[in-house]
């Protein structure tokens, strides 16, 4: 799957926003630029995460943007969304690839050269590398650096994702890395006004 624009890319997180409507907001997200939609909700029932996956591939349809499935490759073959996302402890990359068939997208997380290859070999489309910055959105995740980043990007030749604790504040420190986008949570949802905050990111940057 090749043609996809990574460069402002959503990861929805309930719990950050409040008691608003998660669909509303996403796409308010979406007016504001955003390119790449993926539903990442660990809290909720399969039936829950099937319905609000229906929900976001009508709108991400609507738009004509990408919605990827965190995780459940089951939910990402009901609604027939436009890929997945995995990390280092779920499926394999090889295995995800067979299942999802050659035309979904399929996205790895990783933190290093080595993944980042293995990735590349096993059938990624695209990876994402994080955390790059300090982020209250995923506990576990590892703090990374820019060189680093820049080293996984000069390893692999397809598209680099960067994700962690990237806001309007730090995402221009990014600009000379050449990724091809960055994965953004709170740093849209966290705000009241999400179609400014999508629009002040998306004109922020600028890596290729």
């Amino acid at each position: 799957m090749n043609k996809v624009n990574y460069k402002l890319y959503l990861v929805t997180d309930s719990n950050i926003i409040g008691d608003r409507n998660l669909v509303e907001c996403v796409r308010d997200a979406i007016i504001g630029g955003v390119s790449v939609v993926q539903l990442r909700e660990k809290n909720i029932s399969t039936r829950d995460f099937y319905q609000t996956a229906l929900a976001l591939k009508e709108l991400t349809d609507y738009y004509n943007v990408p919605l990827i499935i965190n995780d459940r490759l089951d939910i990402a073959l009901a609604v027939d969304a436009a890929g997945l996302h995995i990390g280092q402890s779920d499926l394999p990359a090889i295995e995800a690839r067979k299942l999802l068939g050659k035309d979904k997208i399929l996205g790895v997380s990783v933190s290093n050269i080595e993944q980042a290859q293995k990735a590349k070999i096993q059938g990624a489309d695209y990876i994402g590398v994080g955390a790059i910055f300090p982020t209250n959105s995923k506990g576990d995740a590892k703090n990374l650096n820019i060189d680093i980043l820049t080293n996984i990007r000069n390893s692999v030749d397809i598209p680099i994702v960067a994700i962690g604790g990237i806001n309007e504040n730090n995402i221009e420190l990014l600009n000379n890395t050449k990724i091809n986008g960055v994965a953004v949570i709170s740093a849209i949802l966290g705000n009241e006004d999400i179609i400014k905050a999508s629009n002040n990111l998306y004109y922020k940057c600028k890596f290729l």
